[in-house]
């Protein structure tokens, strides 16, 4: 996607505040963002990927390449830009960071996962913790002289957080000791930084089973007298994708804490980094989505095969099932990138203060991470099929994309608990009538928003069970409604309108599809017949 493109969809999203930056504005800021990327990011992140990461002498080594593109991307401001003025960033608004971020991620996704964990971290030490604390380490964090993670897994509590088993005891002057492992641990140790600030869900003593007995810590990795703190990297899990970005087992023995919120309020105080992570997930799948698109469109345009054999052979493009292929893959990464877009516009006009907008974005979070997990994916697998056995190989960057791609749907709540969380809590819980605002708002078509609010009421008189079973293809429905009000929001171009058009065309057998799959079917009993 290129700035200007970026820069257009932005402008038109809903919500908006009257101080967001210009068209002009946003498209300097993303022409040297593109330029960053392509210069340094791309040819640092291909080569930290064929590396992978190490542990050595118990800390965790990373590629070369990856100090050269985080240097950059410090000095180049790109880590302040959404940052609070009154820490040392610059506070432009979040629409504009998530821009910037999708053309790094479109990159370098690997390394754009550490940059994650500072924004997050960022926007949850401001939303929960004490003034102390944020004078502390926001202004660290802000400058990247240390860096964050966010610690939540566990070997037996993945999902299933009230399980968490890390204990959390008082020390002396109201400091805690914790105890404990936790897993899947993005970027848990590196040597980018002299310091990583854990924020860490543990358990107290007597607290109440489940997530209500749970509080959230801060625990630097490294003392005040430059000691390690009780931390021990266990290992460095071998994964399909990301192979720059260290996903680490951390063990904590006696180490030392601080609490962020009174105690049984963690999850809660948690959700502030997990809004944030959510988001950038659906960065992470827009960007990955359309460098994927953008891949098999410039092949497909100088790959020439088939055609009459007593002429030339044709551009591939020609053929209709490869412009097929072209079209979904396009349609698929600019609906995700909307719709992460627009999200990002609502969280912050909630963190303003707007609890409409607010609700609005806690609504759309489940689509967002979702819809651009499968966008990247699918489109990945689109633009493979484009390049046929030349996409299979490392020399194109399709295989790496559908690799990075894959953990999308994984990390940060599944595709299955997001959709329960927006099927339970929202389109048939208390969040019901934002969700109709949602639409409102975004203009989808009448026709659009009448089968939905058919296809829920039919939902809603089935029992829990049933409505489980609706919960995901009750997700990508709503999904498809809000990228429909989108999709008319942005074809004032000619380039939007041939999506509209494309998008238009497939519309009623796509409804009927997702229609047809909330119907009620006795999965336990299909299972016990066939197992």
């Amino acid at each position: 996607m290129t700035p200007d493109d970026l820069a257009h969809l932005i402008a038109g999203l809903h919500g908006l505040a009257d101080d967001h930056p210009d068209l002009a504005t946003m498209r300097a800021i993303f022409e040297q963002a593109e330029r960053f990327s392509r210069d340094v990011l791309e040819p640092a992140g291909k080569l930290a990927d064929a590396q992978g990461a190490r542990i050595e002498d118990g800390r965790v080594k990373l590629p070369p390449g990856q100090r050269v593109s985080w240097a950059g991307y410090i000095e180049g401001g790109w880590a302040e830009i959404s940052a609070p003025e009154e820490f040392g960033g610059q506070g432009l608004p979040l629409t504009v960071a998530a821009g910037a971020q999708m053309l790094f991620d479109a990159s370098d996704v690997a390394l754009g996962m550490l940059a994650l964990n500072q924004r997050c971290a960022i926007r949850l030490l401001r939303n929960v913790a004490s003034p102390e604390q944020q004078a502390l380490w926001i202004p660290r964090l802000v400058s990247c002289e240390w860096a964050a993670t966010i610690c939540i897994s566990e070997p037996d509590a993945g999902s299933d957080v009230g399980r968490i088993r890390t204990r959390a005891v008082p020390g002396p002057e109201g400091s805690w000791r914790l105890t404990g492992q936790k897993c899947w641990i993005s970027y848990g140790d590196h040597d980018l930084s002299p310091n990583v600030l854990h924020l860490i869900l543990a358990r107290t003593p007597d607290a109440a089973p489940g997530t209500r007995g749970l509080t959230l810590f801060l625990l630097p990795d490294t003392r005040a007298d430059g000691t390690r703190n009780g931390i021990e990297v266990m290992r460095i899990e071998e994964k399909m994708g990301l192979h720059a970005s260290p996903t680490c087992v951390l063990a904590f023995e006696d180490a030392e804490a601080e609490a962020l919120c009174p105690e049984g309020r963690g999850m809660a105080s948690m959700f502030e980094m997990i809004v944030g992570m959510r988001l950038g997930v659906g960065g992470q799948g827009s960007a990955l989505a359309n460098r994927a698109a953008e891949v098999a469109w410039t092949y497909a345009a100088s790959r020439a095969q088939g055609g009459r054999p007593d002429s030339p052979p044709v551009l591939i493009h020609q053929h209709a099932d490869v412009r097929r292929l072209l079209l979904e893959a396009r349609l698929s990464a600019v609906g995700a990138t909307l719709l992460t877009l627009q999200a990002a516009a609502w969280a912050q006009a909630g963190d303003w203060g707007d609890t409409q907008a607010a609700a609005r974005a806690a609504v759309m979070l489940p689509v967002v991470k979702t819809f651009a997990a499968e966008a990247a994916f699918d489109a990945a697998n689109h633009a493979m099929q484009v390049l046929g056995a030349a996409g299979y190989t490392r020399e194109w960057p399709v295989e790496r994309i559908m690799r990075d791609s894959r953990v999308f749907s994984i990390f940060e709540g599944t595709t299955a608990i997001q959709a329960l969380d927006l099927t339970l809590r929202q389109l048939l819980g208390a969040g019901a009538q934002a969700a109709q605002d949602v639409l409102a708002c975004l203009g989808t078509a009448p026709e659009v928003r009448a089968r939905l609010a058919s296809v829920l009421e039919q939902v809603r008189q089935t029992p829990r069970q049933a409505q489980e079973q609706a919960a995901l293809p009750l997700l990508r429905l709503f999904g498809l409604a809000c990228v429909d009000g989108l999709l008319r929001r942005a074809a004032t171009t000619k380039a939007g309108a041939a999506l509209l058009t494309w998008h238009e065309a497939g519309l009623s057998a796509k409804l009927e599809a997702l229609a047809a799959a909330t119907a009620w079917t006795d999965t336990a009993a299909l299972y016990a017949a066939i197992a």
